[in-house]
């Protein structure tokens, strides 16, 4: 692989970390503020409720398209 090539790829791949890691910022940070903003146990308990159940959900969809 050329030295240019390598370069480009380490853009890439730094460029992508750092979107993803401000898509999640901003979404964290528009939960904390719209997700009962005044109860923090109860904004992270529903959180992890909602997330787990989408991932239970998309397993079995995962499952059944197999």
């Amino acid at each position: 692989m050329s030295s240019r090539k390598r370069k480009n790829k380490f853009l890439h791949t730094m460029l992508i970390g750092t979107s993803v890691v401000l898509f999640w910022r901003g979404a964290w940070g528009l939960m904390d503020l719209f997700l009962f903003p005044n109860d923090h146990f109860l904004s992270y308990l529903i959180s992890l409720i909602a997330g787990v159940g989408v991932l239970i959900y998309t397993h079995k969809l995962v499952d059944e398209l197999s």
